[in-house]
């Protein structure tokens, strides 16, 4: 009101400077009273100074609108490129783009030329109408202007391309850039995503590091969203990218960041992203945000349109809320969405993932007019997470039949089937079609190829596939290392960490978890103690698994000390870290400690699982705590909703049979909701040899012997509980029928550790260079105890079993035997040194004549 009082006194000879002044500071700060200013313009005879027509222009359409700057510029006397483009840009911002087009065409018959934000606002409204053709022509414009190296134009190309499906131009488009920037970078890395291609969104962002380009928030969103397909590791692996270069962690990443988790099915770590600022679960908050629009946009009459049901839908696949996401589909089909692909292809997700009914999918997925490939790979991606392998199977095949082409997730996805359901045939097709058709290049294919030969027990496939593959990763080699540790081939795993070294890869906290495994499964501590050293150089000690891994290498070395102060420097412990620490506990003669711990672990508010059952249960049968472990088995289901599984069912009987409740153990077997196995029959037969029932340890062997008639751990308890009762005979009849039956028993094997070397015996094996030695210490040992009348064994050829071969600090894959138990006990009556022995079930620490299982071996 100030400027319209001043402004009618102005005299008629106003300065031109002060107009200028004038409407340059109400375009600036969009005041509305400097429309007031247009009169005396016109008044004084400055209605063509291009300057102040195109500042008032601009005033209009900030302050009244689109129609009121189109009502101006037809008025003005004398126009601009800046003119043109100012009123393009209107429309285009109220989703006008047939009117900027227009504009566009119209400024050209003009005789006016276009600059680079004439032809950015043009491409932009191409992009929006899919106008391939227009687009094209704009981009010969571009060209023959000279403006192809510029970054806004190059951005601009690159989202027109994308938009119209075309990403393979818009690459050619982003190659030809020779300065691009972040935004072309991340535009391009959006292309790929938009696109479904992934792994190349991820490669062109390591290209764009290398190139010294940083990325910014709005390239971590891309990146964010194709983990969400990549799977969890490769999400954690850009979680840390994000925060190595210290982007903020603002709304819109928080968000992406916790749909990408939930969308990995990583609930735990999307509530703590949640929860690292003050909007506590930031995603739900936008959901909310997200349903409000909706419903605002239906109250002010706002049609919404395919993109809008989308992102509802992909909203409610996010955070699991199926009868929103049902409502939204009855909202679709009236608005008649329900053939959109996009519209489709999010309930086909958002079915799979939140509802147990997968009719309701494949129904989404039939409504479909032209479903495409991320349409195929939502539906084969859903049967596989819902167990019907060989459904998503069938779908890649009718995939295939309708010609559309699989992307790296989907060949990764049915590869993964394939190797859940053990197919062997099924994966060398497909791997016969990804050779075929070059699919192999991609990295995430060649993983899910390794993954799948290394799960199937083919490792010299896998390593081959890994070898031919032009660009490896750390989750290539995670996952070789990972299914070959699965195999108990611990030393070739941890040969894998050469093979990351020579091409230059580091291990991440996945990888180090993993070859941890594999040390805890070697009997030498030396290669675990490097890996500890190398987690707190890299830092990746704070990463839970890594620190899981390490309780989990000293408690099997029998390190406990170790292991504890591993498990105390976990600052959130989850059930992993307390079921290392309790078994570690436990499988060293801590029973007592190891049953305080699973207590702390409930008062610690950590759920137990069907893990942490079958190690109390294992720590009672190994404590001689009978009436205990019966009550934590009761517990399971009364207390912690667990359903007992075969394992805890043969833990039961363990725990019976070595306290020489038989019958009861007996009883067990006879009425567990399983199927007998021969596991537990040959548990229940290794308490009869121990407690010398010989008719129900007869019975036991027949069972077991029905169901796998050449395992030879059958015949041999039977023999040896006939030898331990009197009735050598049989024992040897037992052992010639074995014979007979082409049923051989692997020689028992034991390691020792000396000075950083391993020494590996055999039982009866006359290799070592240092035998004889070893024989005589054996003989002058036992000479020694039949003279203090401590033992007396007779049978000359348990002399040369391998435990005592093996005598100190050994590390023994096999059970050890009663007499070898005996004998080593006996030994550190002798000398005064504690013996660790580590058989299949447990350690034994040996001292002073005692031993830790205190007779529960």
């Amino acid at each position: 009101m100030i400027w319209r009082t001043t402004v009618s006194k102005i005299p008629s000879k106003i300065e031109y400077s002060l107009l200028k002044d004038i409407v340059s500071f109400c375009n600036s700060r969009s005041v509305r009273d400097g429309i007031c200013i247009h009169s005396p313009i016109i008044k004084v005879g400055f209605q063509e100074d291009m300057f102040l027509g195109n500042n008032l222009l601009s005033l209009y359409g900030k302050c009244f609108g689109v129609a009121e700057a189109r009502q101006l510029f037809d008025e003005m006397p004398c126009r601009d490129v800046a003119s043109w483009t100012m009123l393009m840009s209107a429309y285009g911002k109220i989703g006008n783009h047939e009117e900027a087009l227009e504009l566009f065409d119209s400024m050209l018959i003009s005789g006016e030329y276009p600059n680079e934000f004439t032809l950015s606002t043009a491409l932009r409204s191409c992009s929006a109408l899919r106008e391939f053709n227009h687009g094209t022509r704009l981009q010969a414009l571009v060209t023959k202007s000279g403006f192809d190296s510029n970054p806004v134009l190059g951005s601009a190309l690159i989202d027109f391309y994308s938009k119209c499906g075309c990403t393979q131009e818009a690459y050619r488009v982003f190659e030809y850039m020779n300065n691009g920037d972040v935004v072309s970078w991340t535009m391009m890395v959006s292309s790929f995503v938009e696109a479904g291609s992934w792994s190349q969104a991820l490669q062109l962002y390591h290209r764009m590091i290398q190139t010294g380009v940083a990325p910014n928030e709005f390239t971590f969103v891309k990146l964010l969203a194709a983990s969400s397909f990549l799977g969890l590791n490769y999400g954690k692996l850009v979680h840390a990218h994000l925060m190595m270069w210290g982007i903020e962690l603002n709304l819109v990443l928080k968000t992406t960041l916790v749909d990408m988790y939930c969308k990995c099915q990583s609930i735990e770590d999307a509530v703590k992203v949640s929860k690292l600022t003050l909007e506590y679960d930031v995603f739900f908050l936008k959901f909310r945000e997200a349903i409000a629009a909706f419903h605002e946009m239906e109250t002010s009459g706002i049609v919404p349109n395919n993109f809008t049901y989308s992102g509802i839908l992909n909203a409610c696949s996010s955070i699991l809320a199926l009868d929103l996401g049902k409502q939204i589909h009855s909202r679709v089909i009236m608005a008649g969405l329900e053939n959109d692909v996009s519209v489709g292809n999010s309930l086909v997700d958002m079915y799979m993932k939140c509802s147990n009914m997968i009719e309701d999918a494949v129904r989404a997925f039939r409504g479909i007019a032209s479903p495409n490939v991320i349409s195929w790979t939502s539906l084969i991606a859903g049967f596989s997470e819902h167990g019907l392998e060989q459904e998503s199977i069938k779908a890649f095949g009718a995939m295939q039949g309708v010609g559309v082409r699989p992307n790296s997730f989907t060949l990764s996805t049915i590869l993964g089937a394939c190797g859940t359901i053990k197919s062997l045939t099924q994966t060398r097709k497909l791997h016969g079609y990804i050779i075929k058709n070059n699919a192999d290049n991609d990295v995430v294919v060649g993983n899910a190829l390794v993954d799948a030969y290394a799960g199937l027990g083919m490792v010299d496939d896998a390593w081959h596939v890994t070898s031919t593959m032009k660009h490896r990763d750390v989750i290539t080699y995670t996952s070789l290392a990972t299914r070959i540790n699965q195999t108990g081939n611990h030393e070739m795993a941890l040969n894998i960490i050469t093979h990351m070294n020579k091409d230059d890869l580091r291990m991440d906290g996945f990888s180090l978890a993993s070859f941890l495994s594999a040390a805890a499964g070697i009997p030498t501590m030396e290669t675990g103690k490097q890996l500890h050293c190398y987690s707190v150089k890299s830092g990746l000690g704070s990463w839970i698994s890594v620190s899981n891994g390490l309780v989990d290498l000293y408690g099997k070395c029998g390190c406990i000390h170790d292991a504890h102060r591993a498990f105390l420097e976990i600052t959130e412990p989850d059930a992993v870290s307390w079921n290392g620490l309790i078994f570690g506990l436990a499988s060293n003669g801590h029973v007592s400690s190891a049953l305080s711990a699973f207590e702390d672990m409930r008062l610690s508010g950590v759920e137990p699982d069907q893990i942490t059952c079958l190690l109390v249960l294992y720590a009672c049968s190994h404590g001689g705590l009978v009436d205990m472990g019966l009550d934590y088995f009761q517990s399971m289901r009364e207390k912690h909703g667990i359903r007992p599984q075969p394992d805890h069912y043969v833990c039961l009987v363990d725990l019976l049979g070595r306290a020489g409740r038989l019958e009861e153990a007996m009883n067990v077997i006879e009425t567990m909701p399983f199927k007998p196995d021969a596991l537990i029959y040959k548990t229940l037969l290794g308490a009869c040899k121990l407690h010398g029932n010989i008719s129900l340890g007869e019975h036991m062997a027949r069972q077991g012997l029905e169901l796998d008639p050449s395992d030879p751990a059958f015949y041999v308890l039977l023999a040896n509980l006939y030898d331990d009762s009197g009735r050598s005979e049989l024992g040897e009849k037992t052992r010639r029928m074995m014979r007979e039956r082409g049923v051989r028993k692997n020689p028992g094997q034991s390691w020792m550790e000396a000075r950083n070397m391993v020494h590996l015996f055999t039982a009866g094996d006359t290799s070592h260079p240092q035998i004889g030695k070893i024989h005589e210490k054996i003989e002058s040992l036992i000479a020694q105890f039949r003279n203090q009348g401590i033992w007396n064994q007779e049978n000359r050829a348990l002399a040369h079993h391998s435990e005592k071969l093996a005598v100190a600090f050994a590390l023994s894959n096999i059970r050890i035997c009663r007499d070898c138990h005996d004998f080593i006990m006996n030994v550190t009556r002798l000398v005064d040194r504690e013996i660790i022995v580590r058989d299949g079930n447990r350690f034994h620490s040996f001292k002073k004549g005692e031993c830790s299982c205190r007779g529960y071996w």
